[in-house]
């Protein structure tokens, strides 16, 4: 059967991958790199216009079974451009444009191969946009596995470094498993529903025959387990730290930001659209899971030396904070929905303005320890401000505003879903966080570690770095005088 095409539908997917196929010409005609990157840049800055223009219009899908197929019933779509999807991808080519910028200045330090680099990262991108609008279980791991598979290159693409190769290797064996295990659940959702599409497994998991409950709700378990290595939840966490210190910096901020902000956002279709009715199995292991990755991410950022390990931590902790409010399972599930969504469009802005910053200082400082950081802050008031700024907004303190309400927003949920132990240790792990966040924001003030010999770095960040540091903080600016925005924006599309 022929199926008509959405092309406006899937417009910013087609974007991205055409600028990828046509980045890797350009390179094999000799482009520079600057053009190479420019093309990436001006693929995504369209790709997010055309985000903006389909949010002004009606919801768009595609991919839809045809009539004879659905029973009498609604259609079912495959790729679903709402406003769910459309927040994120604007989310999604808002921070990508911000990894591009810096890797403007990665690809000339290292000398990589600026139309291989720009290549994958693009197709990890149109990977992403396409994850967080897809609506079936067959899209979605395809999106995933469109995800990872360049990323695994990216993390190596440093020739001839051991640790990055290292890194690599971790990524994909752990990638691997954690696609079989999802895969596995997956055919075993589809044998006891015989459906694909989420809203369809959704009915057919709410009528689903005693006998078959275990084997479902044993497919519904494996199914978040892959999504758990994607936004690097504890037990599929251990690739995070060693993968974020081994791969260039603009991947690293790449997988903190873009990938868990993808992965959650499909955690979030999945289990809302496809498996509410059995929320009484997701949501107690869920609630496992984000206590343990909060707790075990605060702790051994505790004590990291290496600033991009401590944010490779830390971004491990914050998994659990966004995890949390789905605790609550098949109760108040859209408020849950809505606080998770909140909380990880907020943390985009805070740890991508963080990243940058760390990028910048990596160039002057190769071995990027905490304690290089030691008066940041009077040597170049600027990056020094900013990064103090974003590690406020993390820790969750005035005048980081956007992060306190992200953590009020996730708690209220939390507790209103009747969670309150998981509410409990929530706060426990704030506190917790506190420590290692003011810590390094104090040192760049030079408070601590007041040896003459370690001198601050005087910083050349140029145009792109410092467009990238520059649009991160004005966005974490904004959002902290007008955290209302965000929240308003969740409640829409929720």
């Amino acid at each position: 059967m022929i199926q008509a095409i959405d092309y406006a539908a899937i417009a910013p997917v087609l974007i991205v991958a055409v600028a990828a196929v046509g980045v890797l010409l350009a390179d094999v005609f000799g482009a520079s790199r600057q053009v190479l990157g420019l093309v990436s840049l001006g693929s995504l800055a369209a790709g997010l216009v055309t985000v903006i223009a389909l949010a002004s219009g009606p919801t768009r899908a595609t991919f839809c079974l045809p009539a004879g197929l659905r029973g009498g019933g609604p259609p079912s779509c495959s790729y679903v451009a709402d406003d769910f999807a459309l927040v994120f991808q604007g989310v999604v080519f808002a921070a990508a444009v911000i990894v591009v910028l810096l890797s403007f200045g990665e690809i000339t330090a290292s000398r990589s191969p600026a139309g291989e680099y720009y290549f994958l990262l693009l197709c990890a991108i149109a990977g992403v946009v396409t994850l967080v609008a897809a609506r079936d279980l067959v899209l979605l791991i395809v999106a995933l596995e469109t995800l990872s598979l360049p990323v695994f290159a990216l993390v190596a693409l440093r020739r001839y470094d051991g640790a990055a190769s290292e890194a690599s290797l971790k990524l994909f064996l752990i990638s691997v498993i954690s696609a079989a295990v999802m895969l596995f659940g997956i055919s075993l959702v589809y044998g006891v529903t015989g459906a694909m599409h989420l809203d369809r497994v959704a009915t057919a998991l709410a009528h689903t025959p005693s006998d078959l409950r275990p084997v479902a709700a044993v497919g519904v378990v494996m199914v978040l387990a892959g999504f758990a290595f994607k936004v690097a939840a504890v037990p599929f966490h251990f690739w995070a730290p060693d993968v974020y210190q081994g791969a260039p910096l603009p991947v690293a901020a790449f997988l903190s930001v873009v990938s868990k902000a993808g992965g959650f956002a499909g955690l979030v279709i999945t289990v809302a659209i496809g498996f509410p009715s059995y929320g009484y199995v997701w949501g107690p292991l869920i609630a496992v899971v984000a206590a343990v990755t909060m707790t075990l991410g605060n702790l051994v950022a505790l004590r990291q030396r290496h600033a991009v390990r401590l944010l490779a931590w830390s971004s491990v902790a914050q998994s659990g904070y966004m995890l949390a409010p789905l605790a609550v399972g098949g109760r108040r599930l859209s408020d849950a929905v809505a606080a998770t969504v909140a909380y990880v469009l907020l943390y985009a802005v805070m740890n991508i303005g963080a990243f940058s910053v760390v990028a910048a200082v990596a160039r002057r400082r190769p071995r990027n320890l905490v304690k290089d950081y030691r008066g940041l802050a009077r040597a170049n008031p600027a990056a020094g401000v900013a990064l103090a700024f974003f590690l406020v907004c993390l820790a969750g303190l005035p005048p980081g505003v956007m992060g306190l309400f992200a953590k009020i927003v996730v708690f209220r949920a939390t507790v209103a879903g009747g969670v309150v132990w998981l509410a409990v240790v929530m706060a426990v792990n704030t506190v917790i966080g506190l420590y290692y966040y003011l810590a390094w924001a104090v040192r760049l003030f030079g408070v601590l570690d007041p040896e003459p010999e370690a001198e601050a770095p005087r910083l050349r960040t140029g145009w792109a770095v410092g467009l990238a540091i520059g649009a991160a903080a004005a966005g974490a600016v904004v959002l902290s005088v007008a955290p209302q925005l965000v929240l308003q924006t969740v409640s829409a599309i929720t």
